[in-house]
């Protein structure tokens, strides 16, 4: 079974403050959307340089969202895009999918 996001790191870093805690959701839901965009605009014209660019910021909100495994896996498509490899788009992508689906329910 795949790892399912959560708020664990969120709830653990702001210590019981419920207002940090939705502003940083906030800024997550806001900017995730945007920053999944960019990605498949990026990927589907295989610019792979810009493609991983967007991955590396992509895989700081996977760690937020408290998917340690995940995360390994976007480190390891991010060299690969850097190495002109698109192998572990398919992983990668449906981590952007349950994130996307966990972000719809909070």
């Amino acid at each position: 079974m795949m790892e399912q996001p959560n708020l664990s790191y969120i709830q653990g870093v702001s210590c019981g403050d419920k207002t940090f805690e939705h502003k940083l959701i906030g800024i997550i839901k806001n900017e995730f959307p945007i920053e999944k965009q960019v990605y498949i605009a990026n990927i589907t014209c295989l610019n792979y340089k810009l493609s991983a660019d967007i991955v590396h910021k992509l895989k700081h909100k996977i760690s937020i969202l408290g998917l340690v495994k995940s995360y390994e896996i976007a480190i390891c498509y991010e060299h690969n895009l850097l190495e002109k490899s698109i192998e572990g788009r398919e992983d990668f992508e449906s981590i952007l999918q349950r994130i996307t689906e966990f972000l719809e329910t909070i």
